[in-house]
């Protein structure tokens, strides 16, 4: 029975995947803020009156939507490509922080910055290094 083994560099993709807990609490915190300040109770997800909480809600809620995409690819490329799967995810949270703060300023097109990094500088490299990964283990390379 073949055996998975981990280098000791995957600690670095073990590092960035909980930091997308501190992530998710730094988002939940800014919303409850706004929820607070505004006025918005529970169970309320979205407000009809206040605009700039929805963009506040979204921006976390996006991130939540991304997350089972990102940790999936982080994992699988990080088996084999432990250093690079890290950097790349450091940078999808980067972007993740730019978008929250883009989109929460009111201006939903301010998230498009953080949006390209963490897609294009993140998630799209973690996706080849994964395929890379299943490819390797196939024997295709």
């Amino acid at each position: 029975m073949p055996v998975l083994q981990l280098t000791h560099e995957f600690g670095y993709v073990a590092l960035v995947a909980s930091s997308t807990f501190l992530l998710n609490m730094w988002q939940s915190i800014r919303i409850g803020g706004m929820r607070k300040k505004l006025d918005v109770k529970y169970p309320v997800m979205y407000s009809e009156k206040h605009p700039i909480f929805n963009c506040y809600q979204r921006a976390h809620q996006n991130t939540l939507e991304q997350l089972p995409f990102f940790l999936t690819t982080l994992f699988l490329a990080g088996i084999r490509f432990p250093c690079y799967a890290a950097m790349f995810g450091a940078s999808w949270l980067l972007g993740r922080v730019v978008y929250t703060l883009g989109y929460s300023s009111g201006s939903p097109d301010k998230r498009v910055p953080g949006a390209f990094i963490s897609m294009i500088l993140g998630q799209f490299p973690l996706f080849v290094m994964s395929v890379g990964t299943g490819a390797g283990f196939l024997g295709w390379f």
